[in-house]
């Protein structure tokens, strides 16, 4: 849990005292004093001012009997600030501001309180009795965590949720985003047992930094579907919303297009087992119904929505044949005819048993020969005792069928009233299964060693900055590339006529020209380039005739000379790009190239920083990966050099945040490698720089130390592609170790928990490794050293060992040493740590590096150990 001054998480999220502060004028005080008094509180609720029904009423904030945890603060923008300085100094240190507060952000500033608003709906507990909201339902107890911005979509999700038996563990509404965020309160839901998955109606990001982190933090432990109302308004283009979407799928997080897919997110994820779910690629669905029809609806949504139909095998066929209809081919869907209703829970139940399946769609259409109760009890039935793939239903209708699916949901059954809803479910559990995996996909050893010139980048962007100007010329711009490894045309940039033919012999034919002016970023659309130039004469010729045309189309524009480049072979053309997104920051893409790269655009965006593995999987993200496949009589390309270009761009990406923005177009890509043809850069004004929304790798803490007996190692931060390193060193490790560092006795570590060992956030921890070089193997990792800081807390926990031939080196003393660095250069204040109360090497280790040891107060065979830094 992690603090601001005097606030804390838990005053606002689960409270044991709320106090409201509402003026007479307040529209939202009367009902949001009534949800208080009629929620069940099982704290203590306070009003200051005027008495209202089920509160304890004291005169002013300086009479309150107790410091409140929490306050609502119903008063007119002009009261807010005063009201808040006369709570903190009473101890009071989190608010809920349900109206108007142009400036609650200043506010809290001045004040030291934090608070949610403006505009917020309110925060309910339903476990503990609070509602605190502006809601017209009283919200159940359940295990859905609701985070809006919006008060409408919020009132929407909850009526929805009434009816249909959902219930919740929080709900916060966010509102104007001002003070406290998203990214607080997703760090709270992280870690609370209660929340088993988590709705976000995202407008306004405050800080993308802490939102992806807590995003993804709360996306390792349990689903979190997000969605966002008013992207396409904002943008018409669709690239804010692309952006956005690369940005969740970083953090592991569904991102659903609209409001009914947001509910059937809710009723899916409210209600399906989700432990069920750890194995299979999540994509493969089996669906039985009573009605041909509503089966061949069912297999068609699977498909459109990019699943597969589960092909069930002999093994599968011979387990559930028994008692299904006689003649079966085993085709999926399996049909069991309008007669066999009551047998659809049966039937779905040894599907879902199917390793071969990934989730079951039971569908059901009324039928006169039926007892619709005894179908309900089936499929109820079978989704309480299934164990293994999670089954949906689909009932629909409306005269018999309503009341049947309300009762399944009552019962805990994720049900929906058509076959296509049922599917989507049953899809919106693979994309989210599929998203988490790639969140937490482990990468091969391979990394990329760039060695670019920054230095000569740098002197350049200099150079442009003195001439006054924020756009490279394509020369410059493709001098960056090359600076950075990316392989670019030879070519040379001349001012006249007889210049371009003599540079085009120099260079050899045929030849590219191309018009140079910072007015023209198309220069295609006014006849700028020139291709297949193949003789002096035709060089001379063409220039010549290019500078007039482009003079007459465009006389503003200011000619500054010619580019000429070596036309490049047969290929692919690509477009790379880097970009910037008002909410998210820096954003990169790839995707179709040349001329058409606009009018049919398709094209897949992410987040720099990128390695290798991302780098490859947004490239299968678009069609244009089939292309490089290579079909007909067209070879395949270079796919890897592909990705290593977009490697180095994200590095450029990194490196110098002032870059506005990059566009390279053509990259050409063959089966030898990539090419690029053109490329534009422009800088950001002077003095602004882009923050990545993903901290990048800090390779300016690693380097290498020397142990007192001579061995040397690389000492540097843990990156994603140390994976299987990791699991080499856990196995080397004794039983004696492994019990000491984690508490207990583990054969082996996950690939989850690798995962979150190796993929960091480097913002909010860090894990120093000591790399050995090994003659003609793989580096080999002997030490790890950790320390984790919630949220960007000032408290952080430290854990730390060491390969057992690398004890009494004096590693493990670099290693917390690095830690301590490490801390005070992002403002930990004191380090902690738990340590067993047998581990007597540990104990007298950290009391030799000043550490202050006590025993636990919560568990005796615990020792505390503390350091202030």
């Amino acid at each position: 849990m992690y603090r601001s001054g005097g606030y804390r998480d838990r005053s606002l999220l689960h409270p044991e005292s709320v106090v409201l502060l509402a003026a007479e004028t307040s529209a939202e005080a009367p009902l949001m004093a009534r949800n208080l008094a009629a929620g069940g509180f099982r704290g203590r609720l306070l009003a200051v001012g005027a008495s209202r029904d089920g509160f304890e009423t004291v005169p002013t904030i300086e009479d309150l009997p107790v410091a409140p945890d929490l306050a609502v603060l119903c008063l007119p923008p002009d009261a807010l600030e005063d009201a808040m300085r006369r709570l903190a100094t009473r101890g009071c240190f989190a608010a809920v501001v349900p109206g108007p507060a142009p400036d609650l952000a200043g506010a809290a500033a001045r004040t030291g309180m934090r608070a949610i608003g403006q505009g917020s709906f309110g925060v309910a507990v339903p476990a503990i009795g609070l509602n605190a909201t502006l809601s017209h339902v009283v919200p159940a107890k359940g295990r859905l965590g609701l985070v809006t911005q919006s008060s409408a979509i919020a009132r929407a999700v909850l009526d929805w949720a009434a009816a249909e038996s959902v219930g919740f563990s929080h709900i916060v509404g966010i509102g104007g985003n001002q003070d406290l965020g998203f990214a607080r309160v997703l760090d709270w839901l992280a870690r609370d047992p209660g929340t088993g998955a988590i709705l976000l109606d995202l407008r306004r990001i405050k800080n993308r930094r802490m939102f992806v982190s807590a995003a993804r933090a709360a996306a390792r432990m349990r689903p979190v579907v997000a969605i966002r109302a008013g992207g396409r308004l904002q943008d018409a283009s669709g690239l804010a919303d692309e952006v956005m979407e690369a940005a969740l799928r970083r953090a592991g997080v569904l991102r659903v297009a609209g409001f009914e897919d947001l509910l059937s997110a809710a009723e899916t994820l409210a209600r399906v087992r989700l432990s069920a779910r750890a194995s299979g690629p999540g994509d493969r669905i089996a669906i039985v119904t009573n009605g041909i029809g509503f089966g061949a609806l069912g297999a068609d949504a699977v498909l459109t929505g990019g699943a597969r139909l589960a092909e069930i095998g002999e093994t599968g066929l011979a387990a559930i044949s028994l008692g299904l209809p006689e003649g079966w081919s085993g085709r999926n869907p399996l049909a069991l005819g309008p007669t066999a209703g009551a047998r659809l829970g049966e039937a779905a139940a040894m599907l879902a048993a199917l390793p071969e399946v990934d989730a079951v769609v039971a569908l059901h259409a009324p039928a006169a020969e039926e007892d619709p109760e005894v179908v309900r009890e089936s499929l109820t039935a079978a989704v309480k005792a299934s164990r293994g793939a999670p089954i949906l239903v689909g009932w629909a209708g409306q005269a018999s069928a309503g009341a049947q699916r309300a009762r399944l949901a009552a019962a805990g059954v994720a049900a929906f009233p058509t076959p296509e809803a049922a599917v989507r479910g049953a899809l919106h559990l693979a994309q989210d299964r599929r998203n988490r995996a790639m969140a937490a996909e482990l990468p091969s050893r391979d990394v990329l060693d760039l060695a670019p010139d920054r230095g000569f980048v740098a002197a350049l962007f200099a150079r442009v900055r003195a001439a006054g100007r924020c756009d490279l010329t394509e020369e410059e711009a493709l001098s960056v590339l090359a600076a950075y490894g990316i392989p670019t045309v030879p070519g040379r940039a001349v001012t006249g006529a007889e210049e371009a033919a003599d540079a085009a012999v120099m260079l050899g034919f045929p030849v590219v020209l191309k018009i140079l002016s910072p007015d023209l970023p198309r220069k295609t659309e006014v006849g700028g380039v020139a291709i297949g130039l193949a003789s002096h004469a035709a060089v001379l010729a063409a220039a010549t005739a290019m500078r007039e045309r482009v003079a007459a189309a465009r006389p503003e524009a200011r000619i500054t000379g010619f580019l000429v480049q070596r036309k490049a072979g047969a290929g692919q053309e690509l477009r790379l790009r880097l970009g910037d997104d008002a909410m998210f920051g820096p954003w990169i893409a790839f995707g179709r190239g040349g001329t058409a790269a606009d009018i049919d655009p398709d094209e897949g965006f992410d987040l720099p920083p990128l390695n290798l593995a991302l780098a490859h999987s947004l490239i299968r993200r678009t069609r244009t990966a089939r292309l490089l496949d290579g079909w007909r009589d067209h070879p395949p390309a270079n796919v890897p050099a592909v990705a290593d270009a977009l490697v180095r761009l994200s590095q450029i990406a990194v490196d110098f945040p002032e870059i506005d923005n990059c566009n390279i177009n053509p990259l050409r890509a063959d089966a030898e490698g990539v090419l690029a043809l053109d490329a534009m850069i422009s800088l950001r004004p002077p003095g602004e720089k882009a923050m990545l929304a993903i901290p990048p790798y800090p390779a300016e803490f690693a380097r290498t130390w020397r142990s007192r007996g001579g061995r040397e190692v690389l000492v540097r931060p843990i990156r994603p592609e140390d994976a299987a390193a990791h699991a080499e060193f856990f196995a080397r490790l004794t039983p004696e170790d492994i019990r000491y560092r984690f508490f207990s006795a583990l054969a082996e570590l996950s690939p989850t928990q690798i995962a979150r060992m190796t993929q960091i956030d480097y913002d909010r921890e860090i894990a120093f490794v000591a790399v050995e070089r090994v003659d003609g193997g793989p580096d080999r990792t002997v030490g790890v050293s950790r320390l984790i800081r919630e949220g960007g807390g000032v408290e952080a926990e430290f854990a730390v060992i060491v390969d057992p031939s690398w004890k009494g080196q004096g590693l493990a003393r670099h290693l917390m040493e690095r830690l301590f660095e490490w801390g005070r250069a992002v403002g930990v204040g004191e380090v902690v740590g738990s340590v067993l109360a047998d581990n007597k090497p540990m104990l007298a280790f950290v009391r030799a590096l000043g550490f202050r040891v006590r025993a636990s107060a919560e568990d005796p065979e615990v020792m505390d150990a503390r350091l202030p830094l």
